[in-house]
């Protein structure tokens, strides 16, 4: 783990940043979605004034007043002669899809459950879940949450996983599967990909029941329902069956939500659902992999979000560490493709020594 070293008077200064930077992350957002931000920047050069941003926000000089203070502070906007401006940050609060995916998930989905991560450490389970449920992990729960709270989990899910499909496809296709297994195929959008790439390709998604209805529900608007097979399966239940014959078994995303001792479960289970050449690929965002900083630390938080939230044992993992699981389970790693879509690592396995799964 790297450190950086820093002086006495800048420690002290981060930390006082830090113990009100809860503060700062709600000002910031307020900033963005009550048009703050966004009257300032229709307002152009050479800035405009608090009155003007008050009249066209609606909010009052009092609000406008106390937002703007904390936004000087925070670096997002400038006060030049009293006209404000954005600076660079303010600029990608505000048009940023992916600032803007990780406030909404912050704030949506991990705010109020975040309070209760002292109590998740201690007892080893996601006690925030309780705010918004009382199912034991969030995949159980995510069919019934808020909508609000619902849509920006899926945002969230989907900004980061959906950009590196289509660089994915090319090594998942290049042999030709005619049978995909999507094992924790979420709301269907690796399945879509896939159907949409080859029209000869089938897939069969393998979910709990909350998300493979939401699947179904957008592979028939989208009219591959003829070419998708629906398997219910908890992973975890050591009595859930999977689907056999598949040429290609797809995880992207998925072991992440688990613990080692789960994952390793896992891959030496789905072993029997490929045939004798298949492979398995595995799609996950490393910590120890990520080119920039601010990436790395996104995915150290979201670690923190799987402990009081998500299911409280799973995180982000180091590449090495989970090469490990992966050995353990007995598949072979045969390539590790680094930065799809700029974050994700892709590994392509097979197994040693093959018993035969195909059903005869």
């Amino acid at each position: 783990m790297s450190h950086k070293e820093i002086s006495v008077l800048e420690a002290l200064s981060i930390s006082q940043e830090l113990a009100f930077s809860p503060i700062g992350f709600q000002a910031a957002r307020c900033l963005w979605k009550l048009g703050v931000l966004k009257s300032i920047e229709d307002g152009g050069l050479p800035g405009v004034t608090m009155i003007e941003i008050a009249a066209r926000t609606g909010l009052s000089d009092y609000a406008v007043g106390v937002l703007l203070e904390i936004g000087l502070s925070l670096n997002i906007v400038i006060d030049t002669d009293s006209l404000i401006k954005l600076t660079k940050l303010g600029f990608f609060i505000l048009n940023d899809e992916m600032t803007q995916v990780n406030i909404d998930f912050t704030h949506d989905v991990c705010y109020q459950p975040a309070f209760h991560l002292e109590e998740s450490l201690k007892t080893g389970k996601p006690e925030g879940l309780k705010v918004f449920s009382d199912k034991t992990t969030v995949y159980e729960a995510l069919s019934t949450l808020p909508k609000r709270v619902q849509d920006s989990w899926f945002a969230f899910d989907h900004f980061y996983s959906h950009r590196s499909f289509p660089a994915a496809l090319q090594h998942v296709f290049k042999g030709n599967p005619k049978h995909i297994i999507d094992i924790g195929g979420n709301t269907g959008k690796w399945a879509l990909e896939c159907l949409e790439h080859c029209p000869d390709v089938r897939v069969t998604i393998v979910d709990l029941p909350g998300q493979l209805a939401v699947a179904k529900k957008r592979i028939d608007e989208a009219g591959f329902l003829d070419r998708v097979t629906f398997h219910e399966a908890d992973l975890l239940d050591s009595k859930s069956t999977l689907p056999l014959n598949g040429d290609i078994v797809w995880m992207s995303q998925f072991l992440d939500c688990f613990s080692p001792l789960e994952i390793i479960d896992i891959l030496t289970r789905v072993q029997g659902s490929v045939t004798a050449t298949g492979k398995i690929f595995i799609m996950e965002l490393f910590v120890d992999r990520q080119i920039y900083s601010a990436a790395k630390f996104s995915l150290d938080t979201t670690s923190l979000y799987f402990t009081f939230l998500a299911n409280g044992n799973s995180r982000m993992y180091r590449s090495e560490d989970f090469m490990q699981l992966v050995e353990k389970s007995g598949l072979k790693l045969d390539v590790a493709t680094d930065n799809l879509g700029g974050w994700h690592t892709l590994l392509e396995c097979s197994i040693p020594n093959p018993s035969r799964n195909e059903i005869i």
